[in-house]
């Protein structure tokens, strides 16, 4: 069945244009709530969560709304982390989670993500049916039936608890001075306290989020005021989450920046050390660096490669029994302590990494020499398709066939934006731009 609500992690857009509509909001959550409320019953559950945009408030209602119309009871969870929803899901019995965020990308835009009732981001095939449910007439519940709302006020306090117990008891974080870094989103209040309270020095830099400023110069996607502040405090580390805090980036006491690929080959050498990475695999896509697995070749462990996106990762981990994966954009997924991606549990990880050998950052964040790699991107309006015409195509076709013996490339249309990702890794430097710049010369051409 051919989606076009859903994309590569739920729905997404701008405010007030569609799909991002409360309009749709409202349908989208009556679907989901005819959808997991297909026996009739009287019992069924749903948390919801959503970042600080201020259209969440817009989208909180419209959803509650929507799942209340065909019976579902609604739990507001407030702000909170994504991976929280998927925690919360599964412990406090619900049906379903509902995450509204649009992640990394900036205020005016937002997105909606669910989680089934085992705290996992859902397959393509449930957004699917979902999604031919919003296209069609959705049954309301009968007026007695009709679902009711609540306000759950310690949801961020449950997965602090929650993050806190991975951390090794006999560790603490006395004596490290941390930067945290939450893009005025989600995590502005947990990730602070938690590290406070595991006995850090705290430093906070966006935490006053004020609807507009999500991801605005800060988070991981914008790391120069936090690399900034590491050096004019005299910090031992840096943690940059994003809006919704599903990913991170660590800066070492130097400010530099160690993205995903880094932070995953840290902690499988780790981990297979102390026999604790399953399979001796570590899951990532097709965008982690071609240096990440030639070193995990080289340490006696495999590199297994899944499409974009931190729930295809996660399908594989799962389908396969590993217990490590992520993405190079600071998705860190472990499955032995949460069901996705999330930036806290993983700072966290790496700071127990710097505590247990008693080493610096800088000693940690950089495992590999990444292979050169550029990634551009050109976008595009709505309708237009770049990449079935011929022109691009032969373009494509002519970059492969430079790169053959010396590197890979990847061109793909993002799953959350208008947008073509042109990616290439080679040795050879000149080689790499000229590849790269040509196919996005042919596709800019495409979209004029």
């Amino acid at each position: 069945m051919t989606r076009k609500l859903f994309g590569t992690d739920g729905v997404r857009g701008t405010a007030n244009i569609y799909p991002m509509t409360a309009e749709m909001a409202l349908k989208i959550g009556a679907a989901a709530g005819r959808y997991f409320r297909r026996d009739g019953s009287a019992a069924h559950r749903v948390v919801i969560g959503k970042d600080t945009r201020l259209s969440g408030y817009m989208f909180e209602n419209a959803l509650t709304a929507g799942l209340a119309s065909t019976g579902m009871n609604v739990l507001l969870l407030g702000p909170v982390p994504t991976p929280a929803v998927g925690m919360l899901t599964t412990s406090m019995r619900a049906d379903v989670g509902v995450m509204i965020s649009a992640s990394h990308n900036p205020h005016h835009d937002n997105g909606i993500k669910f989680f089934g009732p085992d705290g996992f981001k859902l397959s393509d095939s449930a957004e699917a049916e979902i999604e031919a449910l919003v296209m069609s007439d959705i049954e309301p519940a009968q007026a007695q039936n009709i679902g009711r709302a609540k306000r759950i006020d310690d949801g961020r306090f449950r997965y602090q608890e929650r993050i806190k117990s991975s951390f090794d008891a006999g560790f603490g974080l006395n004596g490290l001075k941390v930067v945290i870094d939450c893009a005025n989103g989600a995590a502005h209040r947990c990730a602070p306290e938690v590290l406070w309270e595991l006995g850090a020095e705290v430093i906070p830099v966006g935490v006053s989020p004020d609807g507009t400023n999500i991801n605005l110069n800060c988070g991981s996607t914008s790391t120069q005021t936090a690399s900034e502040t590491i050096v004019a405090h005299g910090a031992d580390v840096g943690i940059c989450l994003d809006g919704d805090a599903d990913r991170v980036m660590i800066l070492d006491e130097t400010g530099q920046v160690a993205d995903g690929d880094q932070i995953m080959a840290l902690l499988a050498k780790s981990w297979k050390d102390q026999g604790k990475l399953a399979n001796d695999t570590l899951v990532a896509t097709v965008m982690s660096n071609l240096g990440l697995e030639r070193y995990l070749d080289a340490n006696g462990m495999r590199l297994e490669r899944t499409g974009v996106g931190d729930r295809y990762v996660v399908e594989a981990m799962r389908k396969h029994g590993h217990n490590l994966g992520g993405e190079q954009s600071g998705h860190i997924v472990m499955t032995d302590y949460a069901t996705t991606g999330d930036g806290l549990l993983a700072g966290l990880q790496f700071l127990a990494e710097m505590v247990r050998r008693d080493a610096k950052a800088s000693e940690l964040a950089k495992s590999f020499d990444p292979v050169p790699q550029l990634l551009k991107n050109v976008r595009y309006s709505v309708g237009q398709a770049p990449l079935d015409l011929e022109p691009v195509k032969a373009a494509i076709a002519q970059a492969e066939a430079d790169l053959v013996g010396t590197g890979r490339l990847l061109i793909r249309k993002s799953g959350t934006e208008p947008l073509i990702r042109v990616m290439a890794e080679c040795e050879d430097e000149s080689l790499l731009n000229a590849t790269v710049d040509g196919v996005v010369a042919a596709v800019e051409t495409a979209v004029s």
